[in-house]
Parts: C-alpha cells; structure tokens; sequence
C-alpha cells in the first residue's frame, strides 16, 4: 500500500540510511549514579574551603530545589544551624576534611549526610591570533581586498574537590575531583564579548554543581523508539487502516486512542501480527508501563519468523528499563 500520503518523503541518502520510520519520544526515570546517596535524605552542605564562586550556595541550591513529579527529594538542613555548630565546637572548615570531624558535627546538627569540599582557584589564558577576512574594494565589489583583524581565545578552568560524608555509617560516600572548562572567542570586528574570569568562574560553578546534583539524584532519560507501520501479514484495507491511525495517534501521544485501534487490529489478525504486538509494547512503554511492555515486545517476537531488529533492541532494552525503574523506586521511597 502507497503510504506517500501519510508520512513524509525521505530526501538525500543520509536520510534514507536513517530511515523514513515514524518515531515516537520516550521519557524514562534512571536511578541516581550514587546509589548510597538515596540512603541519605537528610542532608547540609557545609561551607566549601576557597569558595569565591559560591559553589557551595549553588549545590545547596540545586538539592533543595530538586524535586521528582513535584515531591522534594532532599530535605536540607539549615546552614545557620551548621554554621552555629561550627562557631559553637570552634572548628574551622579545614577541620571538616577529617571524616571524624564531619561525623561529629552532623550528629550534632541532626544530619544524615554532609557534603563539603574545597575549590581551586579560577584559571585563565588568553591568546591572541588572526583571522582572514575580505571586503569590496570598491562600491561595485569588483575587486575584494582581504585583510586581517585580531582576536583573542579566552580559556577559563575551574576545579573542585567534593565530598559527601555518611553520618551514621561515618564513612565516604562520595569523594571525587570535579572540573570544567570552557573556551571564549572575540575578534575586533565582531559584537561578540569575553566574559570576565570571574563571570566565567560563576558559570562553570553552576556547571560543576549541576554535574554533581546529577549524580545524586534520578534523573528523566528521553530517547526515540521506531514504530512498525508495514503489514508483516496480508493486511486488508480495513487492518491497513487501523495500523495507519493507531500510528498517527501515537505521535498525538493519544495512547488511549492508539491502544483501541492496535487493539481491534490484533483481534481481527487472529492475534498473529508482530507489528500490532510491537507497537501496543512501544505505547504500554511510552505510558511507563513497562512490564506490560515486555509481555506484547516478547509476544511480538514470539511471533517473528525472521529477526526484526527494532522488536530485538526492544526486547532487551524493556528489560534493562525495568531492572533500572525498580532501583528508581527504591531510591526514591527509602
């Protein structure tokens, strides 16, 4: 059946190697790379070692703001609280690389974890070159003169060296050095402008705070699962239609409409298309219903005479999204 009606034309052969298939976007929740941290709710960070970008005020930030489906998933600890422990037991904030000392101090301030670190200072270089440009010689441009005009290469560094304590257990969840470096450009001509060392040393801050919220928490995956929309029986006219606008409404992401067309086109298969089954598991997916998904994915390639690579992936990969949303959960509810 010409489909030229219904979906767009691939143009040029880099299209065609991707394919003209009709994809639909996924959204899924991954577990936090540190796992221990979700044992640790309860948390201050305290006052970081050198801290001129605010690195510290920027984490803090970002983990008391964190929130999955609208539930806050940190609970922080007030820093005045920490702070006053700090002033009251007179310890510096050198002191608190000593594990021992950070596990006294949560104690005391009622703590599950502490983050604290020490930040190196913002490095930058610049460097100077040309680039070639050209202009018309004359106002009817028959002639083009080139010449060059001088720019600069800004390259601004900063580090950090983070820690997160467990108070109660009083070992190290996570030590690590974080860094980040970005590169600017300004040439004479152009309205382009250089930030400050110190500007860019805030935003690489914000980069670096960013970067470890990521570790500590789940966080959404998108990606793109390819739909079937060729018959794999002798499809009538009527099953042709219901594939067509089962697959039109998937890319509404009106799955409930979706679901009763693959439906009714399952039943009048005889239960015996591996697309109807494919594309039910890619809706059943998309919904975050994953393990009804596995069961029309394993149907699908049950059903299979010969191997479909899109039915393959998606076989393995609803495995691997279960095994991942399972240790989400966990994460999330402790």
């Amino acid at each position: 059946m010409n489909k030229t009606l219904l979906f767009f034309v691939c143009t040029g052969v880099s299209l065609f190697i991707s394919g003209c298939a009709q994809k639909v976007s996924i959204r899924a929740l991954e577990p936090a790379e540190i796992d221990r941290a979700s044992q640790t709710k309860k948390i201050t960070v305290a006052g970081f070692e050198h801290d001129r970008v605010g690195l510290a005020n920027k984490i803090e930030a970002n983990l008391a703001g964190y929130r999955i489906d609208n539930q806050k998933y940190f609970t922080i600890v007030s820093r005045s609280d920490f702070d006053r422990i700090i002033s009251e037991q007179k310890i510096q904030n050198s002191g608190l690389v000593a594990t021992k000392t950070v596990v006294e101090v949560g104690n005391l301030i009622g703590a599950q974890a502490i983050i604290s670190g020490n930040v190196g200072q913002v490095s930058s270089s610049d460097t100077n070159y040309y680039e070639e440009r050209a202009r018309c010689a004359d106002s009817k441009c028959k002639e083009v003169v080139r010449y060059n005009v001088g720019c600069v290469k800004r390259v601004v560094g900063l580090s950090a060296e983070m820690k997160m304590v467990d108070i109660e257990a009083g070992d190290i969840i996570y030590a690590d050095t974080m860094s980040k470096v970005a590169n600017y450009y300004h040439c004479s001509d152009d309205s382009r402008t250089i930030p400050s060392p110190e500007a860019a040393g805030q935003s690489l801050a914000s980069s670096i705070a960013d970067d470890f919220t990521f570790k500590l928490t789940p966080h959404y995956r998108h990606f793109e699962v390819v739909l079937l929309e060729e018959a794999d029986l002798d499809y009538t006219d009527e099953q042709e239609k219901l594939l067509e606008v089962s697959i039109k409404y998937i890319k509404q992401k009106r799955y409930d409409k979706a679901e009763q067309f693959l439906f009714d086109l399952i039943d009048t298969t005889a239960a015996q298309s591996y697309v109807a089954f494919y594309n039910l598991g890619v809706v059943k997916e998309a919904e975050g219903q994953y393990e009804e998904a596995q069961e029309y994915y394993e149907k699908a390639d049950s059903l299979m005479v010969e191997p479909v690579a899109e039915v393959s992936e998606a076989y393995v990969r609803i495995q691997a999204l279960i095994e991942q949303h399972q240790k989400t959960q966990a994460q999330i509810q402790r």
